[in-house]
């Protein structure tokens, strides 16, 4: 069966952890968009944990609903991280975020 394309050409970016905001943009990559997870450096998502069950050391539950992304770990609460967060937002046509609260967006200067 053929991947669906109606979304091919669309950047997201994806700065979610735990259940819908993953899901959603999953489904999004699932369309075709060029979906691009942003994870802490060293520990990754906090879903990369979840499980049993696990599939060669990975949690099922993150691959699953990681699927048809491409994930980076930036390190945006430093200036250079920062910067580079920036630049991927910049040419993106979506963000996805599921952080805490609005303060955390406007902390990092993502506020719309």
């Amino acid at each position: 069966m053929n991947q669906p394309t109606i979304l091919q050409g669309i950047k997201v970016i994806d700065l979610t952890q735990a259940l819908a905001g993953p899901t959603c943009s999953m489904y999004l990559g699932d369309l075709g968009a060029d979906v691009i997870k942003i994870e802490r450096p060293g520990s990754g998502d906090m879903s990369r944990g979840y499980g049993p069950p696990f599939i060669d050391g990975e949690s099922a539950y993150f691959l699953s609903v990681n699927r048809n992304k491409r994930s980076v770990a930036i390190d945006y609460t430093k200036a250079e991280g920062l910067a580079v967060f920036h630049r991927l937002i910049d040419g993106a046509d979506v963000f996805i975020n599921n952080l805490p609260r609005q303060a955390s967006l406007d902390k990092y200067g993502l506020s719309a």
